[in-house]
């Protein structure tokens, strides 16, 4: 009897200590880092981050004690779902509970990603959703076709101007001084060779068929043909409220009848502006363009492209493929 006591005051001694230091691991791991430096620090959640990569994230820069003990307040507290990709501004004075809760909503900045062939009404719809800036007024200030395709951390303060302007720099550093000198040679200005890339970045499926693409449309300028692209249609038609697009899925005869400068069925040469925001490969396609003995395309319900060098071999894919 005398034993069995002696086991369990044992045993309850080892639950308390065990117990104690765990309350100590706690209260040292959720603490703050440096109750004195307040000095304030950038730290940047980018999208699909789980809790355990920005733990392991708070750890390196030393704004957490210890990983582990945030991951598991983060579970504690429910906040694993609520945690933002983001901007934001931290210091070494706040505990793991306060930087927790401040990643769910003391976002400063808001990731952005805009998509390759986009037009400005569909950045002005994404801009909406994720700052709350009203279509109209963005519009105000974008410029077809140099709205550069990419993903932004833009400030939650930012004005549609400034959001129009940083679109237009990054533009301006992706586009190199040395792609506009070989763009000359090619026989158009550079806002043309950006609205036959507008063209190219809609009719165009991968990275390979687009300069082929784009030789072929060049031909046709050259030649004086229409160039007769469905993507010029689809932004003349503009929004289709039943589909809820901005580019009609199928094209009908009736659509190549109608009245429109981006009519490129009806109309020989370039349309009067860009269609859509071209990323960097399009506009490179353009530039340099693949020299072949193609004048037709065609892609299959696949998405695969099929090139033809006369009217006939044209019309044969469109009965084997269409």
């Amino acid at each position: 009897m005398k034993s069995n006591t002696t086991r369990l005051g044992i045993l309850l001694f080892v639950l308390v200590i065990g117990m104690g230091s765990a309350v100590v691991w706690w209260a040292e791991g959720t603490s703050s880092v440096d109750p004195s430096d307040s000095a304030p620090i950038m730290f940047v959640v980018t999208r699909g981050e789980g809790v355990r990569t920005i733990a392991s994230n708070l750890a390196q820069r030393k704004l957490i004690r210890n990983p582990i003990t945030f991951f598991l307040l983060v579970k504690f507290l429910g906040l694993d779902s609520n945690l933002q990709a983001g901007d934001f501004r931290l210091n070494r004075t706040m505990n793991a509970g306060n930087i927790a809760r401040e990643l769910t909503h003391g976002m400063v900045d808001v990731w952005v990603t805009t998509l390759e062939g986009w037009r400005s009404e569909e950045i002005a719809g994404k801009l909406t959703k994720e700052l709350d800036i009203p279509e109209s007024e963005f519009l105000r200030f974008a410029k077809e076709g140099y709205l550069f395709p990419d993903t932004y951390l833009i400030p939650k303060t930012a004005t549609p101007a400034a959001i129009a302007q940083l679109f237009l720099d990054t533009f301006n550093k992706k586009v190199t001084s040395q792609m506009r000198v070989d763009a000359q040679k090619i026989g158009l200005t550079f806002d043309q060779v950006i609205v036959l890339a507008s063209i190219v970045e809609r009719e165009g499926r991968t990275n390979e068929d687009r300069p082929v693409i784009a030789g072929i449309l060049l031909k046709r300028l050259k030649a004086g043909w229409p160039l007769q692209t469905d993507a010029t249609l689809q932004y003349a038609l503009g929004y289709q409220p039943e589909q809820k697009t901005w580019w009609k899925k199928e094209l009908t005869d009736a659509d190549k009848l109608i009245a429109s400068p981006y009519n490129t069925y009806a109309h020989p040469g370039l349309p009067p502006a860009p269609i859509a925001n071209p990323g960097l490969a399009a506009i490179k396609a353009v530039i340099y363009p693949a020299d072949t003995p193609y004048w037709y395309y065609l892609h299959d319900d696949k998405g695969v492209v099929h090139f033809a060098k006369t009217i006939e071999e044209h019309n044969e894919n469109i009965a084997k493929y269409l």
